[in-house]
């Protein structure tokens, strides 16, 4: 096995920058060109270093327990961190306990795990489909937030959207959580990614939205994106993106790292309008 080092390697695809002008509407091949030549060759330099990977993780407890060994690590101090509005604290309480850990595959055929959350009483779960993916067929079992683990039914599977949808026994009683309204996310609005980063399982971040309409590429297929710089790393995939109301706008699905190496404060998030389309569309079909 893989030794694990730093953050842990980032499982599943790799993303890519779709070949953009800066404000995202592309150009004519002269204006390119002439931009190229006055950005120079820090640009080139930078990107060379920086890729955008999917935030699932391979082995989430082995890196979780990797950070969790180096408490004892003398270190520079910590900055203070910005104070936190009171609304995040009550959408924090009332997110968390909708979301769980994803746990695919095991043994030799190789397994991923990430993040995912409740949308409705019949104990229905968004995540992503790149999670699924990785576990290659395997069996896929949810971590709520009190320990209990349940066997989950794979409803269906959207690769194109990077969205899929599993579900659970009623006994599960997870809280399913609301839905932002389509077009209602602002860029500077507060946001919280909440997940199992590195096999922490309730762990939530604050920040704001970046942008909106973001485009990166998964693969072969291009796709909008919410960005935001709330701290998410591997394991963070499938969870979700709330807003102060508590109120989900998109899943995280991707981040941007030089080097590979974690978060650098900016992620990228499913945007709520795809994932209530494709969530309604695979619930419909699979039940």
């Amino acid at each position: 096995m893989a030794v694990q080092t730093g953050l842990g390697e980032p499982r599943g695809p790799w993303f890519v920058s779709p070949d953009l002008d800066p404000d995202g509407r592309g150009g004519s091949d002269a204006a390119s060109q002439n931009r190229e030549r006055l950005l120079g060759g820090w640009r080139r330099r930078l990107l060379a270093g920086l890729a955008m990977v999917s935030i699932s993780a391979g082995s989430g407890a082995l890196a979780g327990g990797w950070v969790a060994g180096r408490d004892g690590v003398t270190g520079p101090a910590a900055a203070s961190a910005a104070p936190v509005p009171a609304e995040l604290v009550t959408a924090a309480e009332k997110t968390v306990p909708g979301v769980v850990s994803v746990l695919v595959g095991g043994g030799t055929n190789g397994s991923a795990s990430g993040s995912g959350f409740a949308v409705d009483a019949e104990q229905h779960i968004i995540t992503n489909d790149h999670i699924i993916a990785k576990g290659r067929g395997g069996p896929v079992t949810v971590e709520l937030p009190d320990g209990r683990r349940f066997a989950a039914e794979v409803v269906g599977r959207e690769p194109d959207s990077d969205l899929a949808v599993l579900k659970v026994p009623a006994s599960a009683g997870l809280t399913s959580l609301p839905l932002a309204k389509p077009g209602s996310t602002r860029v500077g609005e507060p946001v919280l990614a909440v997940g199992s980063p590195l096999g922490l399982p309730g762990t939530v971040t604050a920040g704001i939205v970046s942008a909106l309409d973001r485009q990166v590429r998964l693969g072969d297929n291009r796709h909008r994106a919410v960005q935001t710089d709330a701290s998410i790393n591997p394991g963070n995939s499938g969870g979700p993106l709330v807003n102060a109301r508590g109120e989900v706008v998109g899943v995280n699905t991707a981040i941007a790292t030089i080097d590979g190496n974690g978060s650098i404060g900016i992620g990228f998030a499913i945007p709520i309008e795809q994932v209530q389309q494709t969530a309604d569309t695979i619930i419909g079909k699979g039940g």
